[in-house]
């Protein structure tokens, strides 16, 4: 594999800031989704993400700037330090063994006489930041547990916002949202989903060299409804009634999600007087909410001579004070 830096186009000392900004152009240009007729598209982008491992990440950028990894993140082998030139000697009483490494770590193949002065856990330690497990049964001839040295790592969340009407919040449904990696996907909305809620996608976040992608976490947004504000729950409603509606009583016709219903105002209702209307709010756990509309008085535009001929009567004859209690 090439030069990480040479791959994400940064240099030695460049910031993690950069970094990521480098990686994040470079996927959204050469994911595969975006390069559906090249063949060698996966493969440069599996190379990006390999080399976004390594450097995108403190402690295995500092590893391999230091030589103690290679460019895909595994160990170098430097040698037995304090080894007389030429190699051991028998006169040493070193009896060399087979050790295999792979997907399982370290393994021993074979077994044999110890160094002398040390154990081979103990140089594995040196080598390797103590990466290794302890040897069972003591001493070199004991059995050492197979350890990973590089765990696969999982690619990063991402965050990405949504935003769907009430009506969609209400009844559920399903919309597409556009991911920073440059992907479309289908969002499936739960019914009764709120403002601020995240839906969790598994395995549609960033990529890693592994494979093994990270989550895409999606904000959803719920567009203010025109009529409805959602309460919980419950949604409430400023229900417009006329003058003569409010004292005479009738029935009127009240808008909800799944389409309007009659109501039946009592006389003498007040402006400002709530009707609950059972299950004709968003769906939630142990139900559905209620509708809550609101009555408001509203009288008929312009000047009406006979309606105010008609209140100064009233007021003459029926003063009366809804203030009085204040």
């Amino acid at each position: 594999m090439r030069d990480p830096y040479q791959i994400l186009g940064v240099s030695k000392g460049a910031s993690e800031a950069e970094i990521k900004s480098a990686y994040r152009k470079l996927a959204k240009k050469l994911h595969p989704d975006a390069n559906k007729h090249d063949p060698k598209a996966a493969s440069r982008f599996a190379e990006l993400n390999a080399a976004y491992e390594t450097v995108g990440d403190d402690d295995k950028r500092k590893a391999f700037d230091r030589g103690e990894i290679d460019a895909e993140g595994k160990p170098r082998f430097h040698g037995f330090e304090g080894a007389q030139q030429g190699g051991f000697h028998p006169g040493q009483g070193a009896q060399f063994e087979s050790f295999s490494f792979g997907p399982d770590g370290f393994q021993r193949a074979g077994r044999g006489g110890g160094f002398g002065g040390g154990g081979f856990e103990d140089l594995l330690r040196g080598m390797f930041g103590g990466a290794t497990r302890g040897a069972r049964g003591g001493g070199f001839g004991g059995q050492f547990e197979p350890e990973e040295f590089a765990q696969p790592a999982t690619g990063q969340d991402l965050q990405a916002a949504l935003t769907i009407t009430l009506p969609e919040a209400a009844r559920g449904s399903k919309a597409r949202v556009h991911l920073p990696t440059g992907k479309d996907i289908e969002v499936k909305i739960p019914a009764g989903i709120t403002s601020g809620q995240t839906i969790r996608l598994k395995g549609q976040g960033w990529p890693s060299a592994s494979g093994k992608a990270g989550d895409a976490l999606i904000m959803v947004n719920v567009a203010p409804h025109p009529l409805f504000k959602p309460d919980g729950a419950d949604l409430r409603l400023d229900l417009p009634v006329t003058l003569y509606e409010a004292v005479l009583g009738g029935k009127v016709r009240v808008p909800t999600l799944d389409g309007a219903v009659d109501l039946a105002i009592p006389a003498g209702t007040s402006s400002g007087r709530t009707f609950r209307l059972k299950g004709k709010g968003l769906k939630a756990k142990d139900g559905a909410g209620d509708l809550l509309a609101t009555v408001r008085i509203v009288l008929p535009e312009g000047s009406d001579e006979e309606l105010k001929a008609l209140m100064k009567s009233w007021r003459d004859k029926k003063p009366y004070d809804p203030r009085g209690d204040m």
